[in-house]
């Protein structure tokens, strides 16, 4: 009897934990597979394959997305590191074996410490030779700024995880917003690269390092991207199987709804705007606050983006380009939406009508 009572208890929790794997709707791939294969069957139409997922890639490798930072004299480092002010610790500190292959987020915070210390530095010194030796440093290490604070954003090997395309979809029905941190960090990112272009050295970085981390972590960006093709792709497919049934015999004759109109309608209510549409709106939301986030990062840099950037920033993360794989996501959308109000509206269904 015990085993008994134990069998009858597993039965049914195996039955559930199946049932739950094999819902449909829990990922993007299954759940866009699911969307054109049912609206096939209720349009009476043949399937159609998917077309194919429109181009997308990883940025352009590290050692082309980081930029050369001119070097001070040598010789002039050396004399400057014998001066008595704070720029003779941060120069020994550059000079050193760390120093020396240093990342580029404490490169950037190195630049900013030697213009800070050298400023402060300037007022006590009283040879003219060093003065403007000095003063020249410190032009120099403004001037190519903006160099560094693209090597510390874009040319970091953090920012190439967040951007992989080996990692799948965006979430299905995720609870909350999956990207709030991300966005929450890019907010802030993009402050602080504002004021180090402004040559507005008091901004603090004590949170690059944990935004990097965070970079590392997560594959948020990647996936957002890989989900706006899939969904182009999907669209596409059910745009062209919803225009093959407009073509073909109406819906409803004299634009009176009848059985299979019926069909269609909760069809329509049901899979696409209770499953896909959701799915379209948390991508969309993904692009308008993550991408965007990362867009504004690149433009706001454009002056120092190097040449084989711009593609890939054009492609994956503007949305006013000609070829912004977003501004494809906004047509597909408006065609598939725009071809089920003509196809309900035979049927005097019209959406919003």
């Amino acid at each position: 009897m015990p085993g008994r009572r134990w069998y009858s208890w597993l039965v049914p929790a195996v039955c559930a934990l199946s049932l739950l794997g094999c819902n449909p709707f829990s990922d993007a791939e299954s759940l866009t597979d699911e969307y054109l294969e049912r609206l096939a069957r209720v349009l009476d139409t043949a399937p159609v394959p998917r077309v194919e997922l429109p181009s997308a890639s990883i940025p352009p490798r590290r050692r082309e997305r980081i930029l050369a930072l001119p070097e001070l004299d040598l010789g002039m480092l050396d004399f400057l590191s014998l001066y008595g002010c704070e720029l003779q610790y941060v120069v020994g500190e550059r000079n050193s074996v760390m120093g020396k292959v240093m990342q580029p987020i404490n490169q950037l915070r190195y630049e900013i410490r030697f213009i800070r210390a050298a400023e402060a530095c300037l007022p006590q010194v009283d040879d003219e030779e060093l003065t403007e030796a000095l003063e020249s440093a410190i032009e120099s290490k403004r001037d190519s700024l903006p160099l560094a604070v693209w090597n510390a954003t874009w040319g970091t090997e953090e920012v190439e995880r967040q951007f992989t395309l080996s990692k799948g979809y965006y979430p299905v029905a995720e609870a909350g917003n999956p990207a709030s941190d991300l966005v929450r960090d890019l907010q802030q990112l993009n402050r602080q690269v504002e004021a180090l272009l402004a040559q507005k050295l008091e901004i603090s970085l004590e949170n690059l390092g944990q935004v990097h981390q965070r970079w590392q972590a997560d594959v948020l960006a990647g996936q957002t991207i890989n989900s706006a093709r899939l969904l182009i792709s999907t669209l596409s497919a059910g745009t062209e199987l919803l225009g093959t049934r407009l073509e073909g015999r109406p819906l409803c004759l004299n634009g009176q709804p009848n059985n299979q109109s019926e069909i269609v309608q909760n069809f329509f209510f049901s899979i696409y705007i209770g499953k896909i549409q959701p799915y379209m709106s948390d991508v969309s939301r993904a692009r308008d606050a993550l991408i965007a986030g990362f867009a504004e990062l690149a433009r706001q840099q454009q002056a120092v983006m190097p040449e084989s950037f711009t593609p890939w920033y054009q492609r994956h993360l503007a949305a006013d380009t000609r070829n912004s794989l977003w501004q494809e996501l906004d047509q597909a959308m408006m065609r598939h939406t725009r071809h089920w109000q003509d196809l309900l509206g035979q049927c005097g269904l019209r959406p919003g009508a």
